[in-house]
């Protein structure tokens, strides 16, 4: 029964990790119904500012994580304004390969931020400074790694304020409005553009967060976020494309089902279940656990 219980536990911790991550690509493509292919970079980024500002600039590990997730929202601001933008304002003939110019952009900027900081930092990997002083915290029967512990509450926080963001701010509703119908928001009085920055500042922030609660456990390098960034995909197939709800939902299961399958089945294999999870989705639910039927023509 105690095995069971940290198991769950466990794959509870890591099912947040992977909301964290997970939920701004949701938003973004929620809103441009196009995927960042280098959203793995936000988290790439986050671990790297948080690892060096805390050890070269001699920052609080509390205010480097502050300060790594500013550093993810100013660049998903800037990637919106000077890439995303044309996507959607004053390009409108650019529509018919909309889809073909996302991939092609993220993909150049995901090759370009690596590249960028393997050649400005360094290929040595990082290893930022924990959260928190104690190794190992009891609770109850099991005994779990500090770093996670608080890195799962402050998930538990950030995810709990966007949720509440989301739906009983201004700015939430304008999200809402926006990503069901952005010409209707549009009439209504809500500047999509705004609203389509504050998305990108929002994932890049979160996923920056993500890399940053993440780097005191894995080395961040410049290609740390590869593998965060296909668990992401994953999760939002999984939950349905563009369903924040979803997304959230579809992370915990799937990190509490990997945490059983690593045991019961095969620990080498364990990566490989969310890609088999991946495959039978879009096999027999390809609008996913919270999507709607059906695409658009």
């Amino acid at each position: 029964m105690s095995l069971i219980i940290d198991l769950a536990v466990n794959g509870l911790i890591m099912g947040l990790f992977y909301a964290l991550m997970a939920v701004g690509l949701s938003m973004i493509f929620g809103i441009l119904r196009i995927v960042n292919f280098a959203h793995g970079e936000f988290f790439m980024i986050g671990a790297y500012v948080y690892a060096l500002s805390a050890m070269k600039l001699g920052l609080n590990p509390w205010f480097a994580l502050v300060f790594a997730g500013i550093a993810g929202a100013v660049l998903g601001m800037v990637i919106e304004r000077l890439l995303m933008r044309p996507l959607y304002d004053g390009y409108q003939s650019w529509s018919i390969v909309k889809d073909e110019y996302a991939v092609v952009v993220t993909f150049a900027l995901s090759l370009l931020l690596i590249h960028l900081v393997d050649k400005v930092v360094g290929p040595s990997p990082f290893l930022g400074p924990s959260l928190v002083s104690t190794k190992r915290i009891a609770l109850g029967p099991l005994m779990l790694n500090g770093q996670k512990i608080i890195a799962a509450g402050v998930s538990v926080v950030v995810l709990t304020g966007l949720a509440l963001f989301i739906k009983k701010s201004v700015w939430g509703r304008q999200i809402q409005a926006v990503a069901q119908n952005r010409f209707g928001a549009s009439l209504a009085g809500i500047d999509p553009v705004k609203t389509t920055a504050l998305i990108f500042a929002i994932s890049g922030l979160l996923a920056a967060l993500s890399g940053a609660l993440m780097a005191p456990i894995m080395n961040p390098s410049p290609d740390v976020g590869s593998f965060p960034a296909l668990k992401s995909f994953i999760i939002v197939v999984l939950g349905g494309m563009g369903s924040i709800w979803g997304s959230m939902a579809a992370a915990v299961l799937l990190g509490v089902m990997e945490s059983f399958f690593a045991v019961y089945i095969s620990y080498d294999y364990r990566d490989t279940f969310g890609l088999m999870v991946l495959i039978a989705v879009l096999l027999f639910r390809p609008h996913g656990l919270a999507g709607r039927k059906g695409r658009e023509t």
